[in-house]
C-alpha cells in the first residue's frame, strides 16, 4: 500500500550542523544537538506519535549562535537553546496539544497570534 502525502501532520528539523571549531558561530552539534533528537525521536515512539509526528537531523538552520536550533512544521515554530531537559515539554505541549513553548521560541508570537494550535489529540 503506498503511503498517503503529506505523511506527517508535524515535522520537527533538529540542527546537527557541525562547523570549525574556531568559527564564532558555534555549531548545534557541539551544543548536544545529538542528545536533543535522541529525546524527541524517544519520546514521539514512546508515546506513540508515529506516523503523525516525525522527528529527524536536519542540516544547517542557519541559528546555530543560539545554541541547539529546532523548526517544528507545518507552522514554522523555531526554538532556540533546546536542551534534552526540554524536549519532553516541547512535545507535550506543542506537538500533542498546539500550544507552543514561548519561553524557548526563536521568534516569540504576536499580539496577533491564535497562540493556539490544532491539538493532534490521542497522545
Amino acid at each position: 500500500m503506498p503511503k498517503q502525502f503529506p505523511p506527517y501532520e508535524r515535522h520537527v528539523f533538529i540542527c546537527l550542523n557541525t562547523r570549525d571549531e574556531a568559527n564564532p558561530r558555534g555549531d548545534c552539534t557541539r551544543k548536544g544537538s545529538e542528545q536533543v533528537l535522541e529525546r524527541f525521536k524517544e519520546l514521539v515512539k514512546q508515546k506513540k506519535l508515529k506516523p503523525r509526528i516525525r522527528a529527524q537531523k536536519s542540516g544547517c538552520l542557519d541559528t546555530c549562535e543560539l545554541g541547539v536550533s529546532v523548526v517544528v512544521y507545518p507552522e514554522a515554530v523555531w526554538y532556540k537553546q533546546v536542551t534534552p531537559e526540554d524536549v519532553e515539554e516541547i512535545v507535550e505541549s506543542h506537538l500533542v496539544n498546539g500550544v507552543p513553548v514561548e519561553r524557548l521560541r526563536m521568534h516569540p508570537a504576536t499580539p496577533g497570534d491564535s497562540g493556539k494550535l490544532n491539538p493532534i489529540g490521542n497522545a
